[in-house]
């Protein structure tokens, strides 16, 4: 679904150049969109070996905390965005003030805090997993106390694909869990026993229009993203009604934050078919990655659609999906699915293979679903 709220905001024509901050895969996929679309991408990472870079018109190597690097980087981009969430605030506020960045560094700064965000969450009347703040191990006994065992201690920065966590059980030292994030700021989360786990790609444009992708099932294998099923296959206590409060989380979160760009959320479904938010990130995600192949416009070209002005893309599903991601040594199986009617490869230009990096995707497709149900 795509509505406009405002009248259109000035565009930046093809042409112009977008920045990208971080040189991963999703700044791969957002640089080929932006090619297509006659963009010019510079990234700004550490080596010119990154997925991003070795697609990228120009690239500046150089850390986040080169001033001078950052400062002729702002220089030559129109925009800047960024494709992964853990880069320190300073240099964003930094470009911020030569340039547009799009999400904000306050996004930013929200999306990369769990303790902001959850706060962000449950002040819209967004449900979440129960939660404590956790500053030290007398704050830890605290929370296990109000919130009980089993839980989950996650630091509140810099945790991605199951790092920064520990599972509190009925036999684990409490002491041992603190030191072992070697951290100050953390969070405890009360355990759900949750159906299975749901996301929502939201994209909103410089002129308020919001477009809502169909919410998908996301299917983890140690902690990390292996199958997305799209759309996802709710059909609990209150079946559809589940995956429209799903679209109206991700809707509340982007007008909220004034979004330009892209936001995932996701989520949990409880037994009762209610959804309680566990995270979002403000960029593509990989649980978007079946919009390349079975969607009308994919996340990353909604992505530099939103965040140039231009008028966003429509996020209808044109066809049913399965997301396989390439973890580690599943790479080699893309030779394999090339023979594959229904199924897409995508490679991320990775050349060192190793456990649980992500080194590509498959997208096999499917005739459209008798619901049609598009969010």
């Amino acid at each position: 679904m795509t509505d406009h709220t405002t009248a259109p905001a000035a565009f930046l024509p093809p042409g112009s150049v977008i920045g990208i901050l971080g040189g991963g895969q999703l700044g791969r996929m957002t640089a080929l969109a932006a090619a297509q679309l006659g963009y010019d991408v510079h990234v700004y990472c550490g080596s010119e070996d990154e997925p991003a870079a070795q697609v990228a018109r120009f690239v500046t190597t150089a850390s986040f905390d080169d001033e001078a690097a950052l400062a002729c980087f702002a220089e030559a981009v129109n925009v800047v965005t960024y494709e992964f969430e853990n880069i320190p605030t300073a240099p964003v506020r930094f470009l911020e003030e030569r340039v547009a960045v799009r999400p904000g560094a306050a996004v930013l700064e929200t999306g990369q805090d769990r303790i902001k965000e959850k706060a962000f969450f449950n002040g819209l009347d967004i449900a979440t997993a129960p939660w404590k703040p956790v500053h030290s191990l007398a704050d830890l006994e605290a929370a296990v106390e109000a919130l009980g065992r089993p839980s989950v201690l996650k630091t509140a920065r810099l945790g991605y694909d199951g790092k920064g966590q520990v599972r509190i059980d009925d036999g684990t030292d409490l002491a041992e869990a603190w030191d072992s994030l070697k951290t100050d700021a953390a969070v405890l989360e009360g355990f759900i026993d949750f159906d299975r786990e749901i996301s929502v790609i939201v994209a909103r444009g410089t002129d308020g229009a919001i477009a809502c992708y169909d919410p998908v099932e996301n299917i983890h294998v140690h902690h990390i993203l292996d199958t997305t099923i799209a759309p996802a296959p709710v059909d609990g206590p209150r079946g559809r009604q589940t995956l429209e409060d799903a679209v109206s989380v991700a809707r509340k979160a982007a007008d909220a934050l004034e979004l330009v760009g892209l936001l995932a959320v996701e989520m949990f479904v409880d037994r009762s078919g209610h959804v309680l938010v566990n995270e979002m990130a403000p960029r593509p995600h990989n649980s978007g990655h079946w919009t390349m192949d079975a969607c009308l416009t994919s996340q990353f070209e909604q992505l530099v659609r939103a965040i140039c002005g231009l008028p966003l893309g429509s996020p209808l599903r044109r066809c049913d999906c399965r997301m396989k991601n390439l973890i580690g040594e599943d790479v080699h199986q893309w030779q394999g699915a090339l023979s594959e009617t229904t199924a897409h490869v995508h490679l991320y230009g990775k050349a060192e293979v190793r456990a649980g990096r992500k080194m590509g995707h498959i997208n096999y497709l499917y005739p459209l679903s008798e619901d049609g149900h598009h969010g």
